[in-house]
């Protein structure tokens, strides 16, 4: 009773209110917004409702040419029905059902067609020459396909091998993979997913199999033609026929000697056609001018884009409305601009974006950090809201990617202040920290945070935060089901907000630069640009 009296209090005195996100959410999660992918109709209504709402709220236009928006120019990827995979082991074809057994991602414009491409199993594919790792050192990969492993080699290892024990590392990411063994000269490859590996069930990579890809405009044409996964059966299924298992594998690929080997027999045909259409999306820029040192920034972002239109699914649902994932994170950013906007103005200039595209690798947030409306430079920090579930009131929030800043301190204090603890994320082997928008700016070397709403719930702790957030991974992540639900009270989602807003505001009253840990690995990055955060 007394939590909970204490959490109702602290609630009750903060500027956020769960009632303005629980409404700013039923909108944007509406049908009538079409599950707001970017290029799609539901981009329009989403931008503009944004836009009206920052206006609302007071905040200025902080986009190019004094408007609310920065344009972002991508190419969509449409893959048009009938496309195919084979798997060839010895002598005879498997035809692999797209969606069922494997995806399939092709790479450039207008047909592709591969062959009977040999395998080459890669192990982790990782390529890390400082950490004495190369999977393909000395392997001619010219035309063939590396399948590899989901995750890096500390996963499930027992130990730590230089990659951060259980918690991924960005070589461990299936993008990192994909970069490696195209340098490595590979035409294509497959990852074999397994539930745990990924933090993904299957069924989130098969039903997104046909979504739409996107691109950076100009679109080249690439040497690596196609990218995608197996399952776990079928994989293991192929392994058997050369008397290889999977574990067994995964044990040898934990060696840094380990070198890719080829499957010997084992081929993979692949045929499909892309359309190519050019699309300019957009990201939604607020800001409120500071009072005393307006050149130094702080930035809040969210990203708006969900999956948009795509099924149907298998209760006919064509709308991937996104409602947790991300309406209710850019509801708590359009929140917190309204704490700002009605209270006192700080010192420095905060920035509020909503950013397209990160569904499609991050490419909104990634547009910005290359094109930046605001010097990274003076950036002073990064607070990304990118909450993944909703929940009730909890006594906790989790830190994302922990042990990179100072900042994390900070947030404990003001945590601590709102009746919180913060717990680390408990899935660090899912590579979060990598997922979302913030990581466009750390590896810029903008100090960049992020967390989300605890599961210890008020009422009923773990036993009944656990479930919640299991249930929204397996059944509605990235899923037309990720729908709106009246019965949410967002407690959670405004305690998340409440702590980011804090945290912002006092950021930018201060004086001082937030930076990265001495000796981590963006820290060198934000060096290079000191002199320009120095007094004048």
């Amino acid at each position: 009773m007394i939590a909970i009296s204490l959490a109702v209090a602290l609630a009750a005195a903060s500027p956020i209110s769960a009632e303005h996100i629980k409404a700013d959410v039923r909108v944007l999660s509406s049908d009538a917004f079409g599950g707001r992918g970017p290029g799609e109709a539901g981009e329009a209504k989403t931008i503009d409702y944004l836009a009206k709402q920052f206006s609302a709220a007071g905040l200025q236009p902080g986009g190019e040419n004094s408007g609310w928006f920065q344009d972002v120019p991508l190419v969509r990827l449409d893959r048009a029905p009938g496309a195919t995979m084979v798997l060839g082991v010895q002598g005879t074809a498997r035809p692999l059902v797209l969606g069922r057994d494997a995806a399939l991602s092709l790479r450039n414009a207008g047909t592709t067609t591969v062959t009977a491409a040999p395998l080459v199993f890669a192990g982790f594919g990782i390529v890390d020459r400082a950490k004495g790792w190369d999977a393909y050192a000395g392997v001619d990969m010219a035309g063939k396909i590396a399948v590899v492993l989901a995750n890096d080699p500390d996963f499930e290892g027992g130990r730590d091998l230089g990659f951060e024990g259980r918690r991924m590392v960005y070589a461990g990411r299936v993008g990192a993979k994909l970069e490696a063994a195209a340098k490595a000269g590979a035409i294509g490859a497959l990852v074999i997913h397994e539930d745990a590996a990924a933090s993904y069930p299957f069924s989130q990579v098969g039903s997104g199999d046909t979504l739409p890809q996107f691109t950076f405009a100009p679109l080249g044409p690439s040497a690596f033609k196609f990218s995608g996964w197996l399952t776990r059966d079928v994989a293991v299924d192929l392994l058997r026929r050369h008397g290889l298992t999977l574990d067994g594998l995964k044990t040898r690929s934990r060696d840094p000697g380990f070198r890719a080997f080829a499957l010997d027999g084992s081929t993979v045909s692949a045929s499909g056609i892309l359309t190519a259409t050019p699309v300019i999306s957009h990201n939604v820029i607020a800001k409120l001018t500071g009072a005393s040192r307006p050149k130094e920034v702080v930035l809040y972002g969210a990203h708006w884009d969900a999956n948009g239109m795509n099924g149907p699914d298998a209760t006919g649902d064509t709308i991937r409305n996104g409602a947790v994932d991300n309406a209710t994170g850019t509801a708590e950013v359009l929140e917190i601009a309204r704490a700002f906007a009605h209270g006192a103005r700080p010192a420095r200039t905060v920035v509020f974006a909503a950013w397209t595209a990160e569904e499609k690798g991050l490419l909104g947030s990634d547009y910005y950090a290359a094109h930046p409306l605001y010097p990274l430079a003076t950036t002073a920090l990064m607070i990304n809201l990118d909450p993944h579930v909703v929940l009730p009131a909890a006594r906790d929030i989790e830190l994302i990617g922990g042990g990179r800043t100072p900042v994390e301190a900070d947030v404990r204090r003001i945590a601590a202040a709102q009746g919180l603890r913060v717990d680390d994320e408990p899935a660090v082997e899912a590579g979060w920290y990598f997922r979302s928008d913030q990581y466009s700016f750390a590896k810029r070397g903008v100090p960049a945070i992020t967390f989300r709403a605890g599961r210890d719930l008020v009422d009923g702790g773990l036993a009944a935060g656990v479930p919640i957030v299991a249930d929204y991974n397996a059944k509605r992540y990235h899923q037309p089901s990720d729908e709106f639900d009246p019965k949410w009270t967002f407690a959670g989602t405004a305690q998340e907000a409440s702590v980011a807003f804090a945290l912002g505001a006092e950021v930018a009253d201060s004086a001082a630069w937030p930076a990265w840990n001495p000796g981590g690995e963006y820290a060198p990055l934000r060096a290079v640009s000191a002199r320009e955060r120095a007094p004048k």
